[in-house]
């Protein structure tokens, strides 16, 4: 395994594996059995950094979510894991009500609604402190400084150690950013956006917003995590949830940027030149590339969590890179 520093203070900063296991399906689609023996062989493998949130999976079962974090502090429990894995949650999306979701009816980013919250999730992830914890999506009822106020708060009482974000635009970043700076609170470190080889369209209306998906990592968002180096992006689907493979997972409009095609011959021609399988090249692309991001993998069977565990130690040469760039 290999591994990076996210964070700049010394006090809140982690080590963390460069290969991230997303629990999303844990207690739902993936039984409790299966999500133990992927976690096992992630963490045998040296992986470090789990990611959860509290609404996963309501869409599931018509709840209102914790079903992963209550199967990761199960884990966590039967296998005396502490520090040395670092959990990631999200607030702000769980819907309020069984039946509804997050577009129509999320508990949001109040004050009120981020005590609330972060209660739930260290219960169910059996903590007192959440390691890293994500604003997950906007809140266009709660003006930003209040949702900063409240976020800082929690990193100032010991609640929280790093702060990150999720779903929003680049805008909401930097300003949310920058009430933190003027008011010498800890601020977003950590973004987590859509983000992988076949970048998805921007230009396309979305269920938050009608001026395009703002859960992907565009040029804005990515220009500034190129030029602020302590910014780490953490990259949710990196796999397009079997797309690059699975006849059965087509690419559709949102990928078609004209030279897809090219990329998926580009992406195959590396494969068989560097020896790994396609989504094994999508992956050591991300960790390596100019813009450095950490994937954060899926994985609903332990062969799943192999393939992606395989991909750390995949070494593209300068010419593959330069032949996956270039298209």
């Amino acid at each position: 395994m290999k591994y990076r520093t996210i964070g700049g203070d010394p006090a809140t900063r982690r080590e963390v594996s460069v290969l991230s296991l997303g629990a999303m399906l844990f207690g739902t689609a993936t039984d409790e059995k299966t999500a133990f023996a992927i976690l096992d062989r992630y963490v045998e493998a040296g992986g470090t950094f789990v990611d959860t949130s509290d609404n996963y999976a309501y869409w599931f079962t018509g709840s209102v979510g914790g079903e992963s974090e209550t199967v990761l502090g199960n884990w966590r429990r039967s296998r005396g894991i502490g520090d040395e894995v670092v959990v990631a949650t999200k607030l702000g999306a769980a819907p309020l009500a069984p039946g509804t979701g997050y577009v129509d009816n999320a508990e949001g980013l109040s004050a009120a609604a981020i005590r609330s919250a972060i209660e739930g999730s260290k219960a169910r992830l059996g903590v007192e402190r959440l390691d890293v914890l994500y604003a997950h999506i906007p809140d266009p009822k709660v003006e930003l400084a209040e949702t900063v106020r409240e976020f800082g708060a929690l990193v100032r009482e010991g609640q929280v150690g790093l702060l990150g974000v999720s779903n929003h635009w680049a805008w909401q970043v930097e300003r949310a950013r920058a009430i933190a700076r003027a008011e010498g609170l800890a601020g977003y470190e950590v973004l987590q956006y859509q983000h992988s080889y076949l970048r998805h369209r921007t230009d396309l209306p979305s269920q938050l917003s009608p001026d395009g998906e703002l859960g992907t990592a565009d040029g804005n968002l990515l220009s500034m995590v190129r030029a602020e180096p302590g910014l780490a992006l953490v990259a949710y689907s990196p796999l397009l949830s079997g797309g690059y493979v699975r006849d059965d997972k087509p690419l559709g409009a949102g990928h078609d940027h004209g030279s897809r095609d090219a990329r998926l011959a580009a992406l195959r021609e590396v494969a068989k030149s560097s020896g790994g399988t396609v989504n094994q090249v999508v992956l050591a692309w991300m960790m390596g590339a100019d813009i450095p991001a950490i994937p954060l993998v899926g994985a609903s069977s332990v062969a799943q969590i192999e393939e992606s565990l395989g991909a750390v130690e995949l070494e593209l040469t300068a010419d593959e890179r330069a032949r996956l760039d270039a298209v």
